[in-house]
């Protein structure tokens, strides 16, 4: 099956006692009657080779008078049965069919030609152009150029003409003109000569192509894909770069389609398949080898943790082999996260601010003392200190009113022109009410230019129903159009859809509900990719309910599901969403999963993190010591002193300085 003098390195050999007949009939009882034995089928056509295949086939037809294919496809549904016609089809027959699929209809799947036309030979060109026009009585080539355009057009037609030159032999001068011609048609050029980069990509041979990189890289000072990227656009852009991906190594491109294909969210199982299927007896060994030197895991585990059932199993019989010495798994670990969760469940946590009402509160005697801090040459800031940070947001309140009845004043505005930097974002801060500066963080970090989605995430992952409707009543109110609006407006994607169900309010307050703990952390496994069960559930199915979970159960519940996740797969709800998800979704996740955790050690983090370091983070600082000094700040401080070893009071006064840090230190409410 290799070429002469080369060792063979696909996956799938010849089977040893090859007997057509016998296996057509094998298919064909697989196949025969109510349902069909899916495990057979998978075996049996797994462990053949293609050239074995054809030959059931044709050995199915002369027993039955029945097309083999059309039966599986019958019998078999979704992406199982994808993969199981795809291996049943010729290699060149099995590209048609890929490219044929990829420009039929509406749009164009250009990742698809740039992967087929980009890797094959010469002769496996050949043989798609050939298998297309037999298969369809088109012309190959007719039917992409009606379907393409440009530049991307043109170098497609020359890859489809599959004559790369082949000799091994190689002229030193050649190489230099050659690189010396790339460097000229682009970096030297005003405009791009793309016509050079065609010819030369599109003509020279593999080893030639790779001593012009190297010659490149010395006159140019730069990778040729760096000036690729420089110098072209668009689809054309991303052929090129896949040419000079297949020159280096066509199993390092492959490799890397492989982990895209699977990384993050939601699966590329087009991808998967026609990889898997094309390479399984041409160089899947070799594409295993790099996929575990750069990803630091095993092609087989990354499909075994992606995929699901008959699907799973038979792209890890065309795999191979799983290159990991030891898996990803951590039952000790695993035991102590279910044993957290198991307390976390349990424990009765009375949360306590550090602010309390001031007793013998007198409203109207604090809006003197206030006044007389303010009046004059110079501010009192100890007193406003001392008056507003010792007094509830309740209080507060009443205050300003009473100055407006006694002075006939604005306190906010006179705070506002009395003080200055840090210390007047915390005073002011504190005289609003939760909800007004819940709605006013939220609306710095939607407008203008960028978004601050950590704010975002912190503030909608962590405030509870009655907190969520008093800010959209006062969104409304101060911005007079609605939170949701801002939110849908400002942010895309699966991040908006977990952000505009958060800002329903909605969540779940009841108890758990085994039940249906056990079924939500089924979906959140498969969402995960960490289930061994197979859901008849789409992606964006998944996608929608794990979601729906997260941010409508009650936290009861979900503390029950998390242990029942941890149960299932061994794994951390926490550090397989970090693993497996990326970006905001990923944080808005986590964020959330923290909050039911431990919501105080969630704050704690954030406390740490923004004082840590060089510099300080005094927004974020500032927010939290406002927002949690009467929920929760004590019982922050203690989750601080047990992860990071120093209490807040020392970090606080280590870390900021003047009557910003004693506001925040009365704020604080003591040493621990």
């Amino acid at each position: 099956m290799a070429p002469k003098g080369k060792v063979y390195r696909g996956s799938v050999k010849d089977f040893q006692g090859f007997d057509a007949n016998q296996d057509a009939e094998a298919l064909y009882n697989a196949m025969k009657g109510f349902g069909s034995d899916k495990e057979a089928i998978l075996d049996l056509i797994t462990s053949r080779s293609n050239k074995q295949r054809v030959e059931i086939c044709q050995a199915y037809k002369s027993l039955y008078g029945k097309d083999l294919i059309a039966d599986l496809k019958y019998e078999l549904t979704g992406k199982f049965e994808r993969l199981i016609v795809s291996l049943m089809r010729p290699p060149a027959y099995g590209d048609a069919k890929e490219i044929k699929d990829a420009i039929a209809g509406i749009g164009t799947d250009e990742k698809c030609l740039i992967e087929i036309l980009a890797s094959r030979t010469n002769q496996e060109i050949h043989d798609l152009v050939a298998a297309y026009k037999d298969a369809y009585e088109r012309d190959l080539e007719a039917d992409i150029v009606g379907d393409t355009s440009g530049h991307f057009k043109k170098m497609l037609v020359v890859l489809l003409q599959g004559a790369r030159e082949e000799d091994d032999v190689v002229s030193e001068d050649l190489v230099e003109q050659d690189a010396k011609d790339l460097l000229e048609a682009g970096e030297l050029k005003w405009g791009t000569d793309e016509a050079q980069f065609i010819y030369i990509l599109g003509r020279r041979s593999k080893q030639h192509l790779r001593l012009v990189f190297d010659e490149y890289l010395k006159i140019a000072g730069k990778p040729i894909e760096r000036s690729i990227r420089g110098e072209l656009s668009g689809d054309f852009e991303k052929l090129m770069l896949a040419v000079v991906k297949c020159v280096r190594s066509t199993a390092e491109y492959f490799a890397e389609r492989l982990y895209k294909a699977m990384k993050g969210l939601g699966t590329r199982d087009n991808t998967l398949i026609r990889i898997m299927v094309s390479r399984s007896e041409i160089d899947m060994l070799d594409i295993r080898e790099v996929f575990r030197t750069k990803y630091d895991k095993s092609l087989y585990n990354m499909i075994k943790e992606d995929t699901s059932g008959e699907y799973k199993k038979a792209l890890l019989k065309l795999c191979g082999g799983d290159d990991d010495a030891a898996g990803e798994f951590f039952p000790e670990a695993a035991q102590v996260a279910y044993r957290m969760w198991e307390l976390s469940a349990v424990a009765k946590v009375e949360l306590r601010g550090t602010v309390q009402p001031a007793g013998d509160f007198n409203d109207d005697g604090d809006a003197q003392v206030l006044r007389k801090a303010m009046k004059g040459l110079g501010t009192d800031e100890d007193a406003i200190i001392e008056v507003v940070t010792k007094r509830s947001n309740a209080q507060r309140q009443q205050i300003l009113k009473a100055y407006k009845a006694h002075y006939g004043r604005d306190l906010m505005a006179d705070l506002k022109s009395e003080l200055s930097g840090s210390l007047a974002k915390l005073i002011l801060g504190l005289m609003l009410t939760p909800a007004q500066y819940d709605a006013k963080q939220l609306r710095k970090a939607v407008e203008g230019a960028g978004t601050d989605e950590s704010v975002l995430i912190e503030i909608m992952a962590t405030r509870n129903n009655q907190e969520i409707r008093a800010i959209n009543e006062a969104y409304q109110e101060a911005y007079h159009k609605s939170l949701e609006d801002d939110l849908s407006s400002d942010t895309s994607g699966h991040f908006k859809r977990i952000l505009v169900s958060l800002a329903l309010g909605n969540r779940d307050e009841g108890p758990e509900n085994l039940t249906q703990a056990h079924e939500d952390a089924k979906v959140v496994a498969e969402t995960l990719k960490l289930a061994d069960v197979s859901s008849n559930d789409s992606s964006d199915s998944l996608e929608t309910r794990f979601l729906s979970i997260l941010c409508t159960r009650s936290y009861p519940h979900l503390r029950r599901v998390f242990q029942e996740f941890i149960k299932m797969t061994n794994h951390d709800v926490e550090h397989a969403i970090k693993k497996r998800m990326s970006g905001d979704v990923r944080d808005a996740f986590v964020a959330i999963v923290r909050s039911v955790k431990n919501k105080p050690a969630f704050f704690a983090d954030k406390l740490y993190k923004s004082m840590k370091g060089a510099g300080t983070d005094e927004r974020t600082l500032t927010r939290i010591m406002i927002s949690r000094s009467e929920i929760d700040l004590l019982n922050i401080r203690g989750e601080f002193i047990d992860l990071f070893d120093r209490s807040l009071h020392h970090m606080i006064e280590k870390d900021t300085s003047g009557d910003y840090r004693k506001a925040l230190l009365a704020l604080c409410g003591g040493e621990d």
